[in-house]
């Protein structure tokens, strides 16, 4: 798709400078700039987290100094895949991406490692040799996924019949949707009258986690939570809930993770109870670490986002000054 675009884009003569654009070059980043060349492969934009997401690290690596060679995946593995090669082939400095999956991505890790450029994970782990990248910074899903079932644990704790639970999963074979769903579920199983009646794939999406919710509503009679690995999937299950005649918040109780701006909405509006919060403003954090590599120092291995919860109050709170 890439070299598709730069071929319509520019005539023959300027070649050279749309592979370069599209992150295509076989030219040294450096180049006698002196400026350390990022490049970042992103997942997509696919909800509003990553959106965010994308913004900070776009914008804070304008603030560091730092050359960015951004490339969307569009939630493909082969667009990582191939755009991680591009930066190679570049000779950036060093090179992040968010993965899109948890496998498949040996063979190019040992590319970079052969051709000296480190690696950083953002957001999501891979299943690879931790010697084939540098650092993974992120989120703890599994935490998240804990603080979403003791939540739950608490306000069932007196529940004397079976509390129907379901289940709105990430993109399939992503770290956040893997480790949600175990966080969660190693949590409720010490009360064996929460069950987990549906769990569907939503894909991280608005649309798809109405689409998602509706299949689940019409194969089953009661429903007494949701629980989404995401804000926009639950926000797209609010609308199947509300189209069923359904009270989202109160018929069906809704727990989510992310606490983007219109999730926190909903839930100072009532619409979703719980909001375990996993923050997409990493920029800062990346930008520190690839000048840290850089400069020869030493980097954990994993460098862990510090982050909190928000009930309906604190969502009321925290909403006139959230920056996404």
């Amino acid at each position: 798709m890439f070299k598709r675009i730069c071929t319509l884009a520019v005539g023959a003569t300027l070649a050279l400078t749309a592979l370069t654009a599209c992150g295509s070059s076989d030219s040294s980043s450096s180049s006698g700039s002196g400026k350390i060349t990022l490049g970042f492969s992103q997942v997509g934009a696919e909800s509003g987290w990553r959106t965010a997401n994308t913004k900070s690290i776009q914008d804070s690596a304008k603030s560091a100094g730092i050359d960015l060679k951004f490339s969307d995946a569009q939630q493909k593995q082969e667009n990582q895949i191939a755009a991680i090669r591009a930066f190679i082939k570049q000779k950036v400095d060093v090179i992040g991406f968010s993965p899109v999956v948890v496998t498949g991505w040996d063979a190019v890790l040992k590319e970079a490692k052969a051709a000296k450029i480190p690696v950083v994970l953002t957001d999501r782990a891979v299943d690879s040799d931790p010697s084939l990248y540098v650092s993974f910074l992120g989120s703890d899903f599994v935490k998240e996924g804990n603080k979403a079932g003791q939540w739950v644990l608490d306000q069932y704790k007196d529940a004397k019949a079976p509390v129907n639970i379901v289940q709105l999963e990430g993109t399939v074979g992503s770290a956040p949707a893997i480790d949600r769903k175990k966080g969660f579920a190693d949590v409720i199983a010490s009360n064996p009258n929460l069950k987990v009646i549906a769990s569907q794939s939503g894909d991280f999406t608005r649309a798809k986690g109405k689409e998602a919710m509706q299949a689940i509503l019409k194969a089953n009679k009661k429903i007494d939570l949701l629980y989404a690995h995401n804000d926009d999937m639950g926000l797209g299950a609010i609308q199947a809930i509300e189209e069923a005649g359904l009270k989202p918040g109160k018929d069906i109780k809704i727990v989510t993770i992310d606490a983007v701006h219109d999730g926190m909405q909903a839930l100072a509006d009532g619409k979703i109870n719980y909001i375990v919060e996993c923050s997409p403003l990493l920029g800062d954090q990346l930008m520190s670490t690839v000048k840290a590599i850089k400069a020869g120092q030493t980097i954990e291995k994993r460098i862990v986002t510090v982050e909190t919860t928000f009930d309906q109050a604190q969502a009321k709170t925290a909403l006139p000054t959230r920056k996404y």
